[in-house]
Parts: structure tokens; sequence; C-alpha cells
């Protein structure tokens, strides 16, 4: 007579045997993994080693990283590999790292722009000073299907590589890695968790979204939610800026000379003198965000034109700029930007003001745009297809137990923060209200950080992939988490649950988050 299971009833013969051979089944070992064979998928590991002990690789974008690797097995493994349009090869390509000390969770580290390659599976975004392979996850990052430089976009010709960017690779990368986790270590892994930025952060909605029994916690940055949207806003502050700038030797303009660097100064500094206080400390940063309300026609010249001031097209082309594109009807279609401390950064990525980076948009010397018309075009089959800015029905991953945070750097110049604050709103609505919604999501803004990370004035580095996991595995909810950065050695402020924001207490030492408080 079959055993009864108090929960379901009769346990079929078939089931239990099943689960005695996977209590019994042995290990794989590292270098044995290359004979491993997943039924139902055309799976590949071409490449398995064991790493010792040693130095941490370079992240695809970042600083370089302190601290040590543990000794991890490093497999490299293809799926569905076969030949696309025009006679070009495509596979999944993956890497996963298994430590030799598992702590009994998987982590997916999330790509970037186009992906196209596959990187060192560290889990470096959002996990503060220490990677996530140095606490023993065990790791996977993919290319999502095809091969190419971070903005090559030659493979949207093919149908299948298109849907597996979009949406279809993570989803296959997340099976067969927990496979392979479950043949390696002899066991499943207890918690999975996703993390990204960027393109990786829009990754992550898709798995809350479209998978969500796959992952116990998200982490979410900078989310590329509609690219097309977000590209059209860039180019709406190009032509902002194109309007009033001086034009090159072939009579064209130059957006990133619209401003002196005297000018830029101005600003920055004006700005700072509006907004730095609000949050109790003049400290450089601007942590009230929502309740700046700088006006940079304050800053026209009220005689001559100098460096002390701006022209009236100036400001006028800042307050349009950051305003954000609207249509024919008034009606705005993307969300403008916040003023923030990297309005007129120069390092990393270009502040607004600085002219939008030729290393994603090309340079674009135009002085007009058609909004209705690029907007339609920006609402094209394929953009619905892997866009995640109108999904809001979470109640299956919240009902499991699922927590998701996002995170944005206020000073991101290619997606608004705005824009990631507004979808918050929006799965609040839908979702019984914000205090139901902070049962199981929430939102850090960033002061001061630009796309993912860096800035002049950002405390760029925090742990959210820890919090994450205090929420899933012991039920904290991270009210704040602690960050700090190179732009200040030494200090430290707590970034707060949306829509908190870090207030000085009036006493203590204001480099230190504990004389910091939430308020909203």
């Amino acid at each position: 007579m079959p055993r009864r299971d108090w929960k379901t009833g009769p346990v079929p013969f078939f089931a239990l045997l099943l689960a005695a051979q996977l209590a019994t089944a042995a290990p794989v070992p590292c270098t044995s993994l290359t004979k491993l064979k997943l039924p139902g998928f055309a799976m590949t590991i071409e490449k398995a080693e064991l790493v010792p002990p040693g130095p941490i690789p370079m992240p695809p974008y970042g600083p370089p990283m302190t601290g040590k690797l543990p000794a991890y097995c490093r497999a490299d493994g293809v799926i569905d590999k076969r030949m696309g349009r025009n006679g070009r090869p495509y596979a999944i390509g993956f890497e996963i790292a298994l430590p030799v000390k598992w702590n009994g969770r998987f982590l997916f580290q999330g790509g970037g722009g186009f992906n196209g390659a596959v990187y060192p599976s560290i889990g470096w975004q959002a996990a503060g000073t220490e990677v996530a392979l140095a606490r023993g996850y065990a790791i996977v990052n993919t290319d999502s299907g095809h091969k190419g430089a971070v903005f090559d976009g030659t493979f949207w010709e093919d149908q299948d590589a298109t849907v597996n960017f979009l949406y279809r690779a993570i989803d296959k990368v997340t099976q067969v890695s927990k496979k392979i986790i479950a043949a390696h270590y002899g066991r499943a892994p207890a918690h999975s968790y996703y993390v990204g930025c960027s393109t990786g952060g829009r990754e992550a909605m898709i798995m809350s979204q479209r998978f969500p029994d796959y992952f116990d916690g998200v982490v979410s940055g900078d989310p590329a939610m509609r690219t097309s949207y977000s590209g059209l806003a860039d180019r709406w502050v190009a032509i902002a800026l194109n309007q009033i700038a001086p034009r090159d030797e072939k009579g064209l303009p130059v957006a990133a000379r619209a401003f002196s660097p005297a000018e830029k100064r101005l600003i920055h500094d004006a700005l700072l003198e509006k907004c730095d206080a609000q949050d109790g400390a003049k400290d450089g940063m601007i942590f009230d965000v929502r309740g700046c309300d700088f006006d940079p026609q304050t800053l026209v010249c009220q005689g001559p034109k100098t460096d002390a001031c701006l022209s009236q097209a100036q400001a006028d082309a800042i307050a349009k700029g950051f305003a954000g594109p609207k249509d024919s009807h008034g009606t705005q279609v993307y969300p403008g930007f916040w003023y923030d401390t990297g309005i007129t950064t120069t390092v990393g990525v270009p502040g607004l003001l600085s002219g939008p980076s030729p290393i994603v948009f090309p340079i674009d010397t135009s002085l007009s745009m058609d909004v209705d018309h690029e907007a339609a075009l920006a609402a094209t089959p394929v953009a619905a297809l892997g866009d995640t800015e109108d999904w809001t029905l979470l109640n299956s991953f919240a009902a499991r137990g699922g927590k998701l945070l996002f995170f944005h750097g206020v000073s991101d110049p290619w997606f608004s923060a705005k824009d990631t604050t507004q979808y918050y709103e929006r799965l609040t609505a839908d979702n019984g209200g914000r205090d139901a919604v902070m049962k199981w999501s929430r939102l850090f803004l960033v002061p001061g950080m630009g796309h993912c990370l860096g800035g002049e004035a950002a405390l760029d580095q925090f742990d959210l992939l820890g919090a994450v996991v205090d929420w899933v595995e012991k039920g904290k909810a991270p009210d704040s988490v602690d960050a700090t950065g190179v732009a200040f050695p030494g200090r430290s402020r707590p970034l707060c649950a949306y829509p908190m924001h870090a207030q000085y207490k009036g006493t203590g030492d204001m480099q230190k988050a504990e004389n910091f408080e939430c308020r909203g």
C-alpha cells in the first residue's frame, strides 16, 4: 500500500522511486559536468574546471574589486546551438560558478546593454563590498543567446535570437542552472535570487512578472523598462541643447558645448545651494530629491551675459530638457528627470547637460523632432514583447513569498529614476496600496548615482543582495540600507525605502549613517 502524505494523500509509487533516486544520487564532480545531459534541454557543458582561490576578475563595468575569491568550479555551457539567419551561428551561452563551500543559494547575475558576452559569474551588482561568490553563492550569467559587442544590435535580424534576448534565454538558463546545481551538489538550491541593473534590471522585472515561481528574491536596478521611449527622451534633451549650442567647422551643433565649464559649475553650485540642505545636512548630496524645487530661470542674467549667469535660451533649454518629451496634445511621452548632482558631470556616464554619451547614442545634430511620430515608432510589437513597464499583476509572486527590491540612481541620464518611481507607484496602486505592497516590494533611490554606479557625489556601494536575502529568509524587511562610495571616503548614509529619504537628526557626526533617519 503506498505511503500517505498528510498534505496530498497517497503518493504514487513512481514519485517515491524518483525521490529515492534523487536522494541517493552521487554528486557530479566538477570535471565530470561536461558529461551531464539534461532531458528536455539541448544543453552542452563545453568546459568545466576547478578554479583555485585567487583575485576577483574585473567586472564588465565598474571599479576593480578587492579581496579574493574562494575555490570554485567554473562550467561554461551552451543551450540551443544552431545556425541562424544569414549563416550566423547562435547559442545561449552561460557560465556557472559553483563554490566548493556552497551556502545553498543560487544567484542569477543579470546582464547589460544588448548582452552578447558571458562575463565572470561573481555576483558584484548591488552586493556592497563583498561579491556574492565570495559569500558562497552558486552564480550564473548569460549572453542571452548571441555574441557581439555590448551595443551590437545585428542579432535583431534573427527571430529566435531576438526572443532569446527579450526573455527566453534567462528562462532556459534558470532552469538549466538549477539542474546543474542539483547534479553537482546532490541537492537543489534552498533559495534563488536574481540581481541585475539596466538590462539586468529589466530581466529581473521579467522574472517577477513572467516567471513568478522561479526566484524567491529579485533586485532590479535602473531597469531598462522601455528603451525606445528612454532613447526618445535622451534625444529630446540633445535637441534642446543643440538648439543653443555653438556650431563646429561644418556648421553642426555641438551639444557638449552648450554650456561652458564655468556655466556648468554655476548650475551645479546653484542646485546645491537650493536643495542640498533640505535633508538637514549641507554635504554636497541631495537626499530630498522630490522636495528639490530648483528653477534654472533664477540664473538668467539681469544684464550683460557673463559666466556668472545664464542666457534666457540656456535656462529654457535646461527646463525643457528636464521636463521630458510631450506630444502635440501635451501628453507626457516619457517622464522628465529630477535635478541632481550629476546634472553636469563629465566622468563615467556624462550628465544630461554634458550631451548624450556617444558610447550608447550616436551623436545627434538634429534641431527638431516630431514627438508624435517618434512615440508611435517606439510602440513597436518587439518593444512590447520585452518591455516591463505595464505589467503590475504580481499577486502570484507575492503570494508565494517573493520579495522585489528596486534601486535607481537619481542622476541616471539614460533611464529616468522618475520612470521607475512611476512604475512603483502603479504597482502600489494596483496591488492594494502602499502598506500592502511594502510587505513584499520596496524602492530605493540613490542620490548622485549615474547609470547603475558612479557619480561625482554618489554613495554607490550598498548591499541590496543581503537585504533581500534577510527579507526572504529571516522576515527582516529593509526600511533602509547603508551606502558608501569612493566619492566620499569615510562617509555612509542610509538609503531609505521610497517615499522616505535620509534626514540628518541634527546631532552627531554627519559622516555616519547612524545619525540620519528616514523621513517622508
